[in-house]
């Protein structure tokens, strides 16, 4: 994201401040809600009778001042979301976010800089978003992606991927990686809220490592990043959106891109086969992952079909037969003989 914060207020700008400083989001998530503040501005603004000659998109918002932000009501949030969902066609997970960005930044007003005397949208309610088993690829769709890797940067590429599969780290938690966060057999990583957690290296990553640190060296020779694990061309640290378009590429070279498989599916996939082929306890994967909650955990470790399937055949009852025709007719004749007496 490409995103200009001079144009924004200094009061969204604080905010956004102390989100990135004191709470410790990544870049990502600011820019996320940087994007979705902007939207909720330009709609207040033009909700409030100004720019209303100009097109929603090109409205600016460096005019909004901690005034107007204390006129703001639940019902305009309402109405916000109303607006988005129709002009936007936004998913309910899309504004969900849009949600949270509101309702961490009205808090951040009344609670944190104490900018305005009250949070008008403490009863603001998150949409309700439908939940779905998230895709993964399955063993052989793994062995394909891996095997169909190619090109200038192979053992970057596949040494990328491999992680990715392995270890069930976020991108963000990819890209950051230093060399100096790989001792012996485990890795480092930083992940949300500046959280510091230590993953396993398998021999596929360590193969994979030392297959790629040859490449590396000559990357490094000629760039300014003597750090970063992953370096593009030009010496540098590689950024997230070139992964994507790495793994992207990659699918769709194994015939797979038409799944809609990503990054995040890769994060997914190395959940799911830890915790179906390793019987990996839940709480030991929540600790891999980084997850805070165990309920997040849970999203990864749905029940394969296998499993399903043999749960159903353990149950005692799975061996009864029904009655033989025979029996039942004879059963059905003496209840008629009772009758007739």
């Amino acid at each position: 994201m490409n995103i200009s914060y001079e144009a924004y207020p200094s009061v969204l700008r604080d905010y956004f401040f102390y989100i990135r400083t004191i709470k410790g989001r990544s870049q990502r998530t600011v820019d996320g809600y940087a994007i979705d503040l902007r939207g909720f501005c330009r709609f207040l603004l033009k909700q409030r009778g100004l720019f209303s000659d100009c097109e929603f998109s090109e409205i600016p918002i460096d005019s909004v001042t901690v005034d107007l932000l204390k006129t703001v009501t639940l019902s305009d949030a309402y109405e916000y979301l109303h607006f988005v969902s129709d002009s936007c066609d936004n998913l309910p997970k899309t504004r969900a976010r849009k949600v949270s960005a509101l309702k961490s930044f009205f808090h951040y007003l009344s609670e944190k800089s104490h900018l305005i005397d009250y949070n008008p949208l403490t009863e603001l309610e998150v949409p309700a978003v439908k939940k779905s088993l998230p895709k993964y690829l399955t063993l052989e769709q793994c062995y394909a992606l891996l095997s169909n890797i190619d090109g200038e940067f192979r053992e970057r590429d596949y040494c990328i991927t491999t992680l990715l599969l392995n270890c069930g780290m976020r991108l963000s938690e990819l890209v950051s990686i230093d060399c100096a966060d790989i001792h012996e057999n485990t890795l480092k990583l930083l992940g949300k809220g500046n959280k510091e957690r230590i993953v396993y290296l398998n021999d596929a990553c360590l193969s994979a490592i030392e297959a790629y640190l040859p490449v590396r060296a000559k990357l490094a020779a000629n760039g300014k990043d003597k750090n970063a694990l992953f370096l593009n061309r030009r010496g540098t640290r590689i950024g997230a959106r070139r992964v994507e378009q790495i793994i992207e590429a990659q699918l769709a070279k194994a015939g797979l891109a038409q799944y809609g498989f990503s990054v995040h599916k890769l994060r997914h996939t190395a959940a799911t086969i830890m915790y179906q082929y390793g019987h990996v306890d839940i709480r030991i994967l929540q600790e891999i992952l980084g997850h805070a909650n165990l309920g997040t955990t849970q999203i990864y470790t749905h029940i394969s079909d296998d499993q399903m399937e043999k749960a159903v055949k353990s149950t005692p009852l799975s061996n009864l037969q029904p009655p033989s025709p025979a029996s039942k007719k004879t059963s059905d004749e003496n209840a008629d003989d009772e009758e007739n007496k």
